[in-house]
């Protein structure tokens, strides 16, 4: 028999690195393929590879809460770790790094700046594991994978591949959300608006045998770069202009006055300049028009030689002297304040510049082989469900209304594009991987395009890349998974698109539950952000609180969805819980001590000599494992984890425990205690494992096996 002894307070640095060493050792973890039994499978969201875990990483709790519950049922359960190289974020963090030795990512070539970011990832991974370890995670780290593994490149570059082959890939110069001061660009879902204030400025633009045309605008800095000049084809009050030729207030080229339904008839004058290099919407009128497209901006934030006498100048003192100019022209009219949403760099805060650059597109709604249509039929018919359900109507809207993907990144950490354009005849070669030898035309000039993947393109695959599809026994018996727990605030970034990709390369879905939760705000409820110096780092919780209170805090009257604001009573508040059931275990040991009846810890109690505290106690266990149980299996964890608090420490520590301090029975009430206390901490374990554990051990001393593997209340063997 294990001695049966307690400390007099339970202290969380004593206990929690033993004892995940315990679970380590035991391959508890790692679990054994079994076809007779359906698997429970998580994919944990990968980490960043840049920086230690923030608070928002310990909402991986549910998840630990699951896979341990779904261990304790009895289900071949398999949560598999990894980590992301988060291609654009892990660079700008390592030119950061660069930035403080007074050195810059262009002080390197290619090969040498990938190794210098690969060492700086290695080091960091390293350093999130110990940390996931920390806060108790279960996870199977002999399965670990990292988005830069050769498999895992491997998958990503088959699946690109196969869009090419498929008609869904394609490349185009078109306008981009390109960040001057970091060099890439972004898709749609990677831009930050904000509304600020500003001026129309209002502008003479002279034509040919009629009167000038004011124009207003916003920009006049493109003005060098204009090619035309639009207006509506139902205003009466430019009809006669159009198909006539305005001149260029600038540097004097002819501009051709086309009628275009897009131009709004109560904006500024009803007449628009059209930059076709620098505006999304006059970029698709001039294609529409066969207008040119001259870049007048530069991929530097610099105004380009087609700029003329600005050439050079960035674009806020572009704007100064090219109103100057027009101001000395007389061509200058009027400004008036004017608010507008400007497009922001979501790292660095600058203003994005519309820019023509050729990048790869995925075709997300092909006449053919729709991507996002096969992915709403998939939620629509309940294949894949989201929790909270509110979060359907969001992804739906946003699958409804797509547009293409841009996954070309113009960065050097990441997966470089597997494509080589021919030197010779201009068209790209596309393969898995393998560098071609010749293109079709015969040449062997192929230079490999420069690019690297978006990082969600190959995060998308996540699901069954890391569990080595399509032929590793793992894939074969784990996929799909078996939910998918993650943030609500990358539901577009990430898993829609991999619905989309998952169904489309495996003919499966990713997962069957979509669980969302929400974001740990600051005591203030703002974003936790470095800038705003608010950050919360969870391993300085875990030394006041330890690993349980913090898991228990997160958890704790949060529903799925719901944004929390770190407020440190609750992690006080579950500190305390985990003391109280500390001491319960030790009111019970004290009680076998004090009659001298050590067998009494593995008996039963006679059902005949209960007394009615006794039977209404059992009773009210039993309910709450079954409203515990069913909680659980609805996605209420809060739910759950706040009846099994309330039920301990009113209903059995209050009331009945009070109630057997003065009785002399022990054979009859010390066996309630234990089934009462057994059962409690069984639906405990998955929410605070480790002083459930420890509890277990000190106090169920003739248990064969952990905790961690222990069968759950409501099941039998």
């Amino acid at each position: 028999m294990k001695e049966a002894k307690m400390e007099k307070t339970y202290n969380p640095k004593d206990v929690e690195d033993r004892i995940y060493k315990m679970w380590e050792k035991g391959g508890y973890f790692a679990p054994k393929i079994n076809t007779k039994k359906k698997p429970f499978t998580i994919i944990l969201p990968p980490p960043n590879a840049n920086a230690p875990l923030h608070l928002g990483h310990a909402m991986y709790t549910v998840e630990d809460t699951l896979i341990r519950w779904h261990r304790m049922l009895g289900d071949p359960t398999l949560w598999l770790p990894g980590a992301d190289h988060a291609g654009f974020e892990t660079q700008v963090v390592y030119e950061k790094e660069l930035s403080k030795e007074g050195k810059s990512r262009f002080d390197y070539d290619r090969e040498t700046l990938y190794q210098n970011i690969w060492d700086f990832v290695q080091k960091n991974k390293s350093t999130m594991e110990n940390q996931l370890k920390r806060l108790g995670y279960s996870l199977d780290f002999s399965r670990e994978k990292f988005t830069l593994d050769p498999d895992i490149v491997k998958t990503t570059y088959k699946t690109f591949k196969r869009l090419y082959d498929d008609g869904l890939l394609y490349r185009d110069a078109r306008l981009v959300n390109y960040c001057t001061k970091h060099g890439t660009g972004f898709s749609d879902l990677e831009v930050e608006h904000e509304e600020r204030d500003g001026f129309l400025y209002y502008i003479e633009f002279p034509v040919k045998g009629e009167e000038s045309l004011i124009i207003a605008t916003a920009r006049p800095e493109t003005i060098p770069g204009d090619i035309g000049v639009a207006v509506h084809p139902k205003d009466k009050r430019y009809k006669k202009y159009i198909g006539k030729i305005a001149t260029n207030p600038v540097n004097g080229s002819s501009l051709p006055i086309v009628a275009d339904g897009f131009v709004k008839m109560d904006f500024g004058t009803g007449v628009v300049k059209l930059t076709s290099a620098h505006d999304e919407n006059d970029f698709d009128v001039c294609k529409k028009h066969k207008l040119p497209l001259i870049q007048v901006i530069g991929f530097d934030g610099k105004l380009t030689k087609e700029a003329g006498q600005f050439e050079g100048l960035k674009v806020l003192p572009a704007r100064e002297k090219v109103l100057s100019y027009l101001k000395e022209k007389g061509l200058f009219k009027k400004e008036e304040p004017y608010k507008h949403a400007v497009s922001l760099c979501y790292k660095c805060g600058t203003i994005l510049e519309p820019l023509p650059l050729p990048q790869w597109y995925i075709r997300m709604n092909d006449t053919k082989k729709s991507l996002s249509k096969v992915a709403v039929e998939k939620v629509k018919n309940g294949e894949i469900k989201i929790v909270p359900k509110r979060f359907e109507k969001v992804i739906l809207r946003w699958l409804t209304n797509i547009k293409d993907w841009n996954i070309s990144r113009q960065i050097v950490w990441g997966m470089r594009i597997p494509a080589w354009e021919c030197k010779d005849c201009g068209s790209w070669v596309v393969t898995d991987g393998e560098a071609p030898v010749k293109c079709k035309c015969g040449s062997s000039n192929l230079v490999q395009d420069s690019d690297t993947f978006d990082t969600w393109f190959s995060s998308g695959q996540w699901p069954f890349s890391t569990l080595g599809y399509p032929n590793h026994p793992d894939y074969k018996y784990f996929y799909p998974t078996s939910v998918m727990e993650t943030a609500y605030e990358i539901i577009f970034f990430w898993v829609a698109r991999m619905i989309m990709l998952g169904v489309y390369v495996t003919g499966k879905i990713p997962f069957e539950i979509v669980y969302l939760h929400g974001l740990v705000r600051d005591p203030k409820g703002q974003k936790m952000s470095k800038s705003k110096n608010n950050v919360v780092d969870p391993m300085d919780l875990l030394d006041k609180y330890g690993a349980d209170g913090v898991r228990m805090g997160l958890v704790m009257g949060n529903p799925a969805g719901s944004d929390q604001s770190l407020q440190e009573p609750k992690f006080i508040a579950a500190r305390n819980f985990a003391n109280k059931l500390w001491n319960i275990g030790r009111f019970i040991l004290g009680k076998v001590e004090e009659f001298g009846d050590e067998a009494i810890l593995n008996e039963r109690a006679d059902p005949k000599a209960l007394k009615k505290e006794d039977q209404e106690i059992l009773k009210k266990k039993i309910r709450l494992v079954n409203d515990a149980s069913k909680s659980l299996k609805k996605f209420r964890l809060s739910d759950s984890l706040e009846a099994v608090y309330q039920f301990v420490w009113h209903e059995f520590a209050d009331k009945y425990i009070e109630s057997v301090k003065d009785r002399k029975d022990y054979e009859v009430f010390i066996p309630v205690l234990l089934e009462v206390y057994k059962d409690c901490i069984k639906l405990l374990h998955p929410f605070i494992p480790f002083v459930t554990e420890e509890i277990w051990e000190k106090v169920f001393v003739n248990e064969k096996t952990p905790l961690i593997v222990s069968l759950w209340p409501d099941r039998q063997d």
